[in-house]
């Protein structure tokens, strides 16, 4: 299992704030979090940024929420086997590598119009440009985030 580097962490420092305020941040964390992930999977990783060949990158996208007592954490995520995961979100360089038939003895593919056929291909590698759908998808909702998170916090000190 492979985790992609976390997109983001909302702490909110409670260790002096009443227990209301914590309750309601953690609320306002978890619902956000859900959005965040919502967004990601379907306003970007539905055709918008990347288009859908297994859905695989999609499903793999999660979210968690973590009660440290005195921070909260929200994190959403890339999680599991999705190894193209980081080059789509930051952009990068593959490696050279070779290409073989996994089944049957030749590799069949389209060059310029014309069928290939071939045993081995010695792939020179690929630069991948930014595709961000997980920092996209944060910058979209941070206006959001922060007014509701400051909201939660003014509510739980009224409570």
């Amino acid at each position: 299992m492979m985790n992609v580097k976390l997109v983001s962490n909302y702490i909110a420092r409670l260790s002096s704030m009443p227990a209301s305020v914590h309750a309601l941040v953690l609320l306002k964390v978890r619902g956000l979090a859900l959005r965040l992930q919502a967004h990601i999977q379907q306003d970007k990783l539905s055709g918008q940024v990347l288009k859908v060949q297994t859905g695989a990158l999609r499903r793999s996208i999660t979210q968690q929420v973590i009660d440290g007592g005195t921070s909260i954490i929200g994190r959403v995520f890339s999680s599991g086997d999705v190894k193209y995961a980081a080059i789509h979100e930051f952009g990068g360089q593959t490696k050279a590598h070779i290409i073989e038939p996994r089944k049957g003895e030749a590799l069949a593919f389209m060059m310029g119009g014309n069928q290939i056929f071939a045993k081995v291909v010695h792939h020179p590698g690929s630069k991948m440009p930014e595709r961000s759908f997980m920092r996209s998808g944060l910058a979209d909702m941070a206006s959001d985030i922060q007014s509701e998170l400051k909201a939660a916090v003014i509510q739980g000190l009224r409570a």
